[in-house]
């Protein structure tokens, strides 16, 4: 802890030498459940415009640096105390004081050494810096959740704004963002962080009155303190600070070590937890992992098997359309082999009623011979002629109908046997698409 108003601290040489040579200022407990910090310098001011010249003041002196993301990087937090005293009147008459603090923190922004090219000190520095913040969110978090313990303990930042986070007082949190794309990260950081701040209830009190007289005897218990701590530093007998006040550091000193080993001891519980943890996630990460190597596998067969299907299903339609087509064509060549057969019917019919005609005829021809004696040879050569052409003809008309016979025979074998292999292919087909959807629902 650097005092930025300390005039001593910056007498000569650089901020940081005077930062380097600074005392040190440890933190103290009031005695009201509040937390101090000793040796800070304190300034009586009356008007804002001396505030803000001890602002300007402690800004020069605070610690800056160049790096690769900041031209001008806080390198530590800052603090501005004021504290307001105002008198009132009571309608006795009696004066009475109100005393109100109000904490100005400007918090150093959280620094990702790789991008912002801090080494050596500056790392050291940011890794602080780091360090502090990320108390401050476990705080934050153990506010939020509602859990038993708050750290406020584990660092100075959170110990100084314990009254702040969960207290009594009326808290105010700026974030200031980026605008740049590079920064998003840290923009979207700061934003979840000060979301979670703002979800942090506090019991803000009033400021009690305190009346002149309760004030003087507190400030004379004070001085008393400091007077007794002053003669014993000058007495120099071996202890430099009253007995008192030796006491009180004494039993913070053991308060300290004894809340030390109840944190090392949670600390060590919670380091066995994460460990279990992590081994727990670690597997549970694998056992996800295979689950997805096989859920993608299931759902590559299942693909496959859908595309199978559809291909079965589109080879099963195209084939019973082709079915369909050849029932259809098999029953039109069988009525056009009906309509054949009626048709030979009807010729030899027609064939047979002209050999009896000519038979008939050729019967006169021959009651007549005698008749016609001059054409009884060609008559008769012709009536030969006829009558083999007639023979070749029934001949013929009889090899037809045997022919027309053998095919339709021919036809409707073939025709059962394509039936009989369509049926056998359909029969294939469906039960491999039973197989392929059962390969599929597995």
């Amino acid at each position: 802890i650097t005092d930025l108003l300390a005039v001593s601290d910056l007498v000569e040489g650089t901020v940081e030498a005077a930062n380097a040579k600074a005392p040190k200022h440890p933190l103290m407990e009031d005695g009201k459940g509040g937390v101090a910090v000793k040796g800070l310098e304190e300034v009586t001011v009356a008007n804002p415009e001396e505030i803000f010249d001890h602002i300007r003041r402690g800004s020069a002196k605070r610690r800056t640096a160049e790096t690769l993301m900041n031209k001008q990087s806080s390198r530590s937090h800052s603090v501005f105390s004021v504290t307001v005293h105002t008198k009132e009147s009571t309608p006795d008459g009696e004066d009475v004081i109100r005393c109100g603090k109000l904490n100005l923190v400007d918090l150093a922004g959280s620094e990702n050494i790789s991008r912002s090219g801090a080494v050596d000190k500056r790392a050291r520095e940011a890794g602080e810096i780091n360090k502090s913040l990320l108390t401050l969110g476990r705080v934050i978090a153990a506010l939020v959740s509602g859990g038993g313990h708050v750290p406020y303990r584990d660092s100075k930042l959170t110990r100084l704004l314990r009254d702040a986070l969960g207290g009594k007082s009326k808290t105010c949190i700026i974030a200031t963002v980026s605008p740049a794309a590079h920064s998003a990260e840290e923009t979207l950081q700061t934003l979840e962080y000060a979301h979670r701040a703002k979800s942090i209830k506090n019991k803000p009190e009033i400021n009690q009155r305190v009346t002149k007289n309760a004030l003087l005897k507190d400030l004379q218990k004070e001085i008393e303190r400091l007077t007794a701590d002053l003669t014993a530093t000058r007495e120099k007998n071996g202890v430099y600070l009253s007995q008192q006040s030796y006491d009180e550091q004494e039993k913070e000193r053991v308060d300290l070590k004894a809340r030390a080993d109840e944190l090392r001891s949670a600390l060590d519980l919670a380091k066995s937890e994460l460990a279990s943890l992590a081994a727990l996630f670690e597997d549970q990460k694998k056992a996800h992992k295979a689950l997805q190597r096989e859920h993608a596998t299931h759902a590559e067969k299942v693909c496959i098997a859908e595309r199978e299907a559809r291909v079965a299903t589109a080879e099963l339609s195209k084939e019973q359309r082709a079915r369909l087509e050849q029932a259809h064509l098999a029953d039109e060549f069988e009525a056009a082999q009906e309509r054949l057969r009626v048709k030979t019917d009807s010729l030899g019919d027609a064939l047979a009623s002209a050999k009896d005609e000519m038979r008939s005829l050729f019967g006169k021809i021959e009651r007549y011979s005698d008749v016609d004696a001059t054409n009884a040879s060609v008559i008769e050569s012709a009536r030969l002629d006829v009558v083999a052409r007639l023979e070749r003809l029934e001949t013929s008309l009889a090899e037809v109908k045997t022919a027309e016979e053998d095919s339709r025979k021919a036809t409707r074998r073939a025709i059962d046997d394509v039936k009989k292999a369509q049926s056998a292919e359909a029969d294939e087909l469906r039960d491999q698409l039973r197989r392929t959807r059962a390969d599929a629902e597995a």
